[in-house]
């Protein structure tokens, strides 16, 4: 077993390095969401170091650092993104160690502490030596992309959330009032789509409870240009034939990003745009319209890869002029049962006595982990996006299958590994499925998936 895995090693390692060679060509090693409460560098497993060497083997690496570092400086805020999320810094240097150089910051946890929260971790990870982007001090500043140097290319990293809570957005500077500081935001309005008869009775009862007229007495909720909507609690609900849901990117949003986009493609050789949604269309395993609509326009903008992540699951692969939008890589790392403290809030939430703490925490959440995320294999399955360039042009894009031990106690599961055999070719079968609707072709060559490109 121990020589098997070995020789996948070296396949490996030969591969990358057959790539570079014969193309001249820049690599990338993407992940999705990590969550690390726990060190990396301990562990010898070989599926485990044969993905290390992955990583470490491209050009660049990447993933979603959707974790706080910072030793319980700042206070909780009252609206966090579910779990406060929190780790020792010393664990930004395992993902130097692992191989990353960037990584994205802009997600639901960004500001679960607060500002101080938020920038205690970019001097952690910043001082670990990893390019980060998404947050800053103001919206100019959060915007903004941020740049790697290799010494085959300049890397720039745009990162972008649209799950958030409202407090975490980052702000302007006007009439000399200090910006907010914060994460890189992406608005969507959402409208809900009734037949006639549903549409009306619902109109009926928010004039019933006054719902379209202010303490004033003045109309609200209605516009002139939209005679067929109406609006409650900040959704529009629009007469249609049948029942649905339309999401729609905020334009200003949308091209304040572009604007940066298009200016990084003209610093650097490579673009990466990233962004953590979770937003979804039906099934979590599907993108909201909205997301389809940015990921597009950024590869017009000048984007190389977009990259999604936040609804911790596989979403598919969408090809567009040549340019890879990966709607959702997974998580690399989901070690949110193991963090060391946690604030009354989550506690309070299940009515759980003063003597409790993180593990009863955990199994009140999960009902002892038959619900949530214990529950749901695919939570726990994810795969490696190594995409390869010649010059612009896109050459290869393979998908590595990791496993982060679903079943596995609580203090395990989390880490990744490659998964071999029947998981991985599950998880890229998972991967074929959902890719499909975009038309794109996955191959699977020994555990293995390779991206057609046309």
């Amino acid at each position: 077993m121990k020589k098997i895995a070995t020789l996948y090693l070296i396949m490996i390692s030969a591969a990358l390095a057959q790539h570079n060679q014969a193309t001249g060509g820049f690599s990338m090693a993407l992940t999705g969401d990590s969550i690390i409460t726990r060190p990396l560098s301990p562990y010898t497993e070989p599926e485990f170091l044969e993905m290390i060497e992955l990583i470490r083997s491209s050009d660049m690496a990447f993933t979603n650092l959707e974790m706080l570092f910072h030793d319980y400086e700042p206070y909780p805020m009252a609206v966090s993104g579910g779990t406060y999320m929190r780790g020792d810094p010393k664990l930004a240097k395992e993902l130097v160690w692992a191989g990353f150089d960037m990584v994205s910051r802009a997600n639901n946890h960004t500001g679960d502490y607060g500002v101080l929260g938020q920038q205690l971790t970019t001097k952690y990870v910043r001082e670990a030596g990893l390019v980060d982007a998404g947050v800053g001090g103001s919206l100019a500043e959060a915007r903004e992309a941020k740049f790697l140097e290799t010494g085959k290319a300049r890397v720039a990293l745009i990162s972008v959330a649209s799950t958030f809570a409202r407090h975490m957005a980052a702000g302007r500077s006007r009439d000399n009032v200090p910006p907010r500081p914060g994460l890189n935001p992406l608005r969507y309005s959402r409208t809900y789509i009734l037949p006639e008869g549903e549409w009306e009775n619902l109109r009926k009862t928010g004039e019933s409870l006054g719902l379209f007229t202010t303490q004033d007495g003045e109309p609200r909720g209605t516009s002139e240009n939209r005679p067929n909507a109406f609006n409650l609690y900040g959704n529009w609900f629009e007469k249609g034939e049948k029942a649905g849901v339309r999401t729609e990117a905020n334009k200003k949003d949308m091209d304040e990003i572009n604007a940066v986009i298009r200016n990084a493609k003209k610093l650097a050789d490579y673009v990466i745009v990233t962004i953590h949604a979770h937003e979804q269309k039906g099934p979590r395993e599907i993108p909201a319209d909205f997301i389809g609509e940015f990921a597009r326009s950024t590869i017009d903008a000048g984007a190389d890869v977009f990259v999604g992540h936040g609804p911790h699951v596989l979403r598919g692969i969408e090809m567009y002029n040549g340019k890879p939008i990966l709607y959702s890589l997974g998580d690399f790392m989901f070690q949110n049962e193991t963090l060391l403290r946690l604030p009354a809030d989550n506690y309070d939430r299940y009515n759980l006595a003063d003597d409790a703490h993180v593990a009863d925490f955990n199994n009140a959440r999960y009902d002892g982990g038959k619900t949530g995320f214990p529950a749901l294999p695919e939570i726990w399955e994810a795969v490696i996006a190594v995409p390869n360039f010649n010059g612009q042009d896109l050459s290869e894009l393979a998908l590595y299958p990791i496993t982060l031990g679903h079943g596995l106690p609580e203090q395990i599961r989390g880490r990744p590994l490659f998964a071999k055999g029947e998981l991985a070719n599950k998880i890229l079968n998972d991967l074929v499925e959902r890719s499909t609707p975009y038309g794109v072709e996955i191959e699977n060559r020994d555990g293995v998936g390779f991206v057609k490109i046309n």
